[in-house]
């Protein structure tokens, strides 16, 4: 895989993506998206093109778009790394993995929130709940060491349930939104701030 590939990949397993064993010695990537988020998923589809044999199709009862790549050893190793016991966590190793701010990106596009209330009031978050505080708090180091991103890690209940979120606010939210915002595509539009709506489509679908 190219760098990009490396990249976009440890972004969709920190977010929705999944690694599938064939059985053998190899995984493969799939991807699955709600039909309003089709250009995401043929977006990813022209990242990974070399590596799948056909193209996006569309459930016709669900309405959902997917793909899957061809089974590659390269995705075995990552499998490994991010499900170890059959549950996906974050390794011990994931500094090394995360470089771009396309991973930051790409795991926003996937798990993240914005919180828009007022002009001068506005707030990111990552939906974590698959992962250990534990294990979020090596994201929360990441952000801040890597990309001097400050963030918090909050545990909200709902209906007797704590879920684990990292909380981007006032401090650290300029810096993330220049981060994120040159990699976001249209259909994530609605994850940024009110004032970014304004930029053109070539700049939100801006390619690394």
């Amino acid at each position: 895989m190219s760098k990009k590939q490396k990249d976009i990949l440890v972004g969709l397993l920190l977010g929705d993506g999944s690694l599938e064993f064939d059985g053998f010695k190899a995984s493969r990537l799939q991807i699955k998206q709600a039909e309003r988020k089709k250009e995401y998923v043929f977006w990813l589809y022209d990242q990974f093109t070399d590596l799948v044999r056909t193209p996006p199709k569309q459930r016709p009862d669900t309405r959902q778009w997917y793909f899957s790549t061809r089974s590659v050893r390269e995705f075995e190793e990552y499998r490994k790394m991010f499900y170890p016991k059959g549950r996906k966590i974050i390794p011990l190793n994931i500094a090394t993995q995360i470089s771009s701010p396309v991973t930051i990106a790409v795991w926003f596009m996937d798990d993240g929130t914005l919180d828009y209330r007022i002009k001068s009031h506005y707030s990111f978050s990552f939906s974590t709940d698959a992962f250990s505080v534990k294990d979020v708090r090596l994201l929360q180091k990441i952000l801040k060491e890597k990309f001097h991103i400050p963030s918090s890690i909050q545990t909200p209940s709902s209906r007797g349930t704590k879920y684990t979120k990292l909380y981007v606010g006032k401090d650290g939210r300029e810096e993330f939104l220049r981060l994120i915002e040159p990699h976001i595509l249209n259909c994530f539009a609605y994850k940024l701030p009110r004032n970014c709506y304004s930029l053109t489509p070539q700049r939100l679908i801006s390619r690394v």
